[in-house]
């Protein structure tokens, strides 16, 4: 045509010359394929699964890759320091180093061996300094004669050290070791430095291995996590994530939510899909989708309507005790061949047996709730149970809220809408309600406040629509409303005639909303509740009051002037507070009272009866009797206590028949026991190599029984580092458990390695102690420690006035060697008054002792039975002052009796504060006299 030349040609332009001519300069983009497009697409599931992997891998790739050069150098730095100080302290301790020191000449003989050390090694330099800083070896010779002042002072004073500093060359890593003499000395110091770069020089080195197999490992789960993503792509066609969210909850709903049933039957005739709804019409079983319908032993007419391919409206069909209205439709032409059936249950008559069901079930309900409620006397028991009894069967969600007061057994302190949450029955989901334990205070307008202050039920048919219960809480009430709780019923909890709490009843999504019927039901099962509640709080206010003035009488905490390494273990039954105890008594000597009892019997009478025991006991043992004799003191006196109460018409609530003693006295200084036991059983001991021994004891009656027996005492002697193990009956005793069973447990409990007093009783508690002990617990556990015979001084006294000033001089010593001099001139004065009166007023033979414990113990001892006793002396008496001047000078002191004769001991403090000044003696001398009479 006209005006067109050679490169006019239809189809042929500017591009098409760069598609049959030469190449263009510039580069077509070209598009990736349309599988890897829809594999990087952000807004597919596939895509997005694809590129979250790989994100993933990237991060922990170079994520491993960091941590491994950051470890690699850290371990490099580890390295040069281990380096540099085995380095010096091999070559400071190797032979010959010395001897060369001490040359003519000893850079000739050590250069050489420290340059050869060095390039061994691989650090910079082996340097050797003398102490006054004249360097003898360098690997500059420059250096050598040089004077250094280093950071050098630990080494010159024998103490090696590795330091990190910045230097000309750059970071470096020195390490210094002192050269010992044959004699220990320090004669000179090595120091051996090296450069980190040089270390670090080899993780550099590594860095092309480190990134070549993370970019190997990168490919390989690029390449896994694209089949992946190309798997799944296939699988969800490549729909993105919100259609596929709301297929599946179209999906959801037709399964789960809709109320009608809905069967899908493939063209095979066979189940594809049912809803929960058709499969509880149809009672189909777990397994019925992808079997035939023909198979499902459904009725012959419906089957056959559900596998033919005839379309149906409304059809009638008997399905069990169901008349099911069904329509099917069949699938459209382009979908897969099969049919669609719904069903709809159209039951009359249901209502009428559903309603028979209810009044049978609500009587059920009603009966279990009378067997199950109030069978302990435990109020958040009998308020779970409650809880529990009613769901699923009367609520979807059962709450019991109480007044504080309640739970702690007082009265109702009134009708303040403000109750804890005792028990929760029916969530599936945590933090939808208010956790139990925690206090509300509810709104005016809120239901449970409106049923407090009426005292009468509220019903709420409809929370969705319900202003009042709606304000208290709008979050909390949203969640509720969400998860499908749609109606609620308030009770009060009453009992003659207080309010104690409320019982809240909720249902949710699948149950019908509380009517009429269902508040008298409720009515009924608060009241059988409240009675319950409120016989469980007052024993729960006797229980708390036993408990309170239990542990008000037992001690506090073991003394620590004991000396002994003590632990215990008390626990009181949960079924009520008994009578056990135990104490532990300081006595003198060095001596030390372990005592457990047990009241027979429960209650405020039974705690009462045991403080009146362990005061009694406290009270006997500062009198210092002997462990039989103060059993039978004790026996007298629970005789008097029967007798009085039995005068009182009090006999058979108040007798405290029955009540067991164990009295062990353990010295310290011959490590002997004086066991005697009223009843009660024996102590165990748990010797050093861990055998346990049960000592036989001999066997008396239990307190108050007036049989006129006398008790009787054991005597044995354990060794030093032995526990001793006291205990009540009810550690080893329980209704099925002989009690010889019981002891073997408590043997092999106590039968292992040495342990310590508190890890003796957590292992005796954790294999012992009974899920729901029945009665009270009490274990008492005391390593037996001796005083060191260094800590004992004793000396035999003849009955000889003269013989007074060596005894005294000899105790003085014995002070002066124990480096109790401040206490020497009150111990010599004690001494000398005590030592004076037993020469006097009593018989041979005369002890003195003395005991370096917490305390300077004195003793004195003579076969006389006559105790001495404090007065004032007269003005006109020459004698009679000696105990006062003691008593005066002294922390305690006091007499015991022995078999031979009597022992009278006094206790000084390792202080000088009762060291008497000259002036001081003086007044208290004086002080003694009348002014009037002189």
């Amino acid at each position: 045509m006209p005006g067109m030349g050679r490169n006019s040609r239809p189809g042929l332009g500017r591009q098409g010359r760069r598609r049959h001519g030469r190449p263009s300069h510039r580069r077509e983009v070209r598009r990736p394929p349309p599988r890897l497009r829809s594999l990087l697409s952000v807004r597919s599931v596939a895509g997005q699964v694809f590129l979250l992997q790989l994100a993933v891998v990237v991060l922990l790739v170079a994520a491993t890759l960091v941590a491994l050069v950051v470890q690699a150098r850290r371990d490099s730095m580890a390295s040069a320091r281990h380096t540099t100080l085995a380095t010096a302290q091999t070559f400071a301790n190797s032979p010959g180093i010395v001897a060369a020191l001490n040359s003519r000449n000893p850079t000739a003989v050590l250069q050489p061996r420290a340059e050869a050390a060095r390039k061994d090694a691989g650090v910079d330099a082996i340097i050797v300094y003398r102490l006054d800083g004249i360097t003898l070896t360098h690997s500059d010779p420059r250096q050598i004669g040089k004077h250094v002042i280093g950071p050098y002072a630990p080494a010159a004073a024998g103490q090696a050290f590795t330091r990190t500093f910045e230097g000309t060359l750059g970071l470096s890593v020195i390490s210094a070791v002192p050269v010992r003499d044959t004699d220990g000395s320090v004669v000179a110091l090595v120091s051996v430095p090296v450069r980190v770069a040089s270390v670090q020089s080899r993780v550099q080195q590594q860095l092309p291995v480190l990134l070549g197999g993370a970019a190997v490992a990168l490919v390989i789960a690029a390449g896994g996590s694209g089949l992946v993503s190309h798997r799944l792509r296939r699988q969800t066609h490549g729909l993105d994530p919100a259609e596929m969210t709301r297929m599946y909850e179209h999906h959801d709903a037709v399964l789960h939510a809709v109320r009608e049933g809905v069967v899908i039957i493939g063209g095979d005739g066979r189940l594809v899909l049912v809803n929960d709804e058709a499969r509880r019409l149809l009672d189909l079983p777990t397994d019925a989708e992808g079997r035939r319908i023909t198979e499902l032993g459904l009725e012959q007419d419906l089957a056959e309507l559900l596998a033919s391919d005839r379309p149906a409206t409304d059809e009638v069909f008997l399905a069990a005790d169901r008349l099911l209205a069904v329509n099917k439709r069949l699938t459209p032409p382009r979908a897969p061949g099969g049919s669609v059936a719904t069903l709809r249950d159209t039951t009359e008559l249901q209502a009428l047996s559903g309603r028979a069901e209810v009044a049978r079930e609500r009587l059920s309900l009603l009966h279990d709730a009378g067997v199950r409620i109030g069978t302990t006397l435990d109020v958040r028991r009998t308020a779970e149970d409650l809880a529990a009894v009613t769901v699923p069967r009367f609520a979807d969600v059962a709450v019991v809220e109480l007044l504080d007061p309640i739970l702690h057994g007082q009265e109702s302190a009134g009708t303040a809408a403000e109750l804890r949450r005792v028990a929760v029955a029916g969530l599936d989901k945590d933090g939808l309600l208010h956790p139990v334990g925690e206090l509300t205070r509810f709104v005016a307008t809120h239901p449970v406040a409106a049923a407090m202050a009426s005292d009468r039920p509220v019903l709420v048919r409809d929370l969705n629509t319900d202003a009042d219960w709606q304000a208290q809480n709008p979050e909390p009430t949203r969640r509720i409303l969400d998860h499908g709780i749609h109606s609620l019923l308030v009770v009060p909890l009453r009992s003659r005639g207080a309010v104690l709490g409320m019982a809240e009843f909720w249902r949710a999504k699948g149950s019908a909303p509380f009517d009429d019927e269902d508040v008298s039901l409720a009515e009924e099962l608060a009241a059988r509740a409240g009675v319950s509640i409120d016989n469980a709080r007052r024993y729960t206010r006797e229980h708390t009051m036993a408990v309170t003035l239990q542990h008000s009488l037992l001690p506090r905490a073991l003394p620590e002037q004991a000396g002994l390494d003590m632990a215990y273990r008390y626990l009181p039954a949960q079924s009520g507070v008994g009578g056990d105890w135990f104490d532990v008594i300081p006595l003198s000597g060095a001596r030390v009272a372990l005592v457990v009892g047990d009241v027979v019997g429960h209650g405020l009478h039974a705690a009462a009866t045991m403080g009146r025991l362990r005061t009694t006991v406290l009270n006997f043992c500062s009198l210092d009797m002997p462990a039989e004799e103060l059993l039978g003191r004790l026996d007298e006196l629970v005789a008097e206590i029967d007798a009085d109460e039995a005068s009182a018409g009090k006999e058979d609530e108040l007798a405290l028949t029955g009540a067991t003693c164990l009295y062990v006295v353990y010295d310290r200084v011959s490590g002997r026991l004086d066991i005697a036991t009223a009843g009660h059983p024996g102590p165990a001991v748990v010797h050093p190599d861990g055998t346990v021994d049960f000592p036989q004891v001999p066997v008396s009656p239990p307190l108050g029984l007036g049989t006129g027996l006398p008790f009787e005492s054991a005597e044995l002697t354990v060794p030093d580092g032995s526990r001793l193990v006291l205990y009540t009956d009810g550690l080893i005793e329980e209704r099925d458990r002989d009690l010889d069973v019981g002891l073997q447990a408590l043997r092999d409990a106590l039968t292992g390695p040495d342990r310590t007093p508190e890890d003796t009783c957590a292992a005796v508690m954790a294999a012992m102690l009974p899920d729901r002990p029945r009665d009270d617990i009490a274990l008492l556990v005391a390593r037996a420690s001796r005083l060191d015979p260094t800590q004992v001084a004793e000396w035999h006294v003849p009955r000889d006035p003269a013989a007074v000033a060596p005894a005294r001089t000899a105790c003085a010593r014995r002070l002066a060697d124990w480096g109790l001099e401040q206490i020497a001139f009150t111990a010599e004065l004690v001494l000398s008054e005590l030592i004076t009166n037993a020469i006097r007023y009593g018989a041979e033979p005369i002890t003195v002792r003395l005991l370096r414990d917490r305390s300077l113990v004195c003793e004195v001892s003579d076969g006389s039975g006559t105790s001495p006793r404090l007065r004032r002396a007269k003005p006109t008496d020459e004698g009679g002052r000696g105990l006062f001047l003691v008593a005066q000078f002294t922390e305690h002191w006091g007499t015991r009796h022995t078999p031979t004769g009597k022992v009278i001991w006094a206790e000084l403090p390792f202080t000088d504060g009762t060291a008497p000044a000259a002036e001081e003696l003086g007044e208290i001398l004086l002080g003694s006299w009348d002014d009037t009479a002189l």
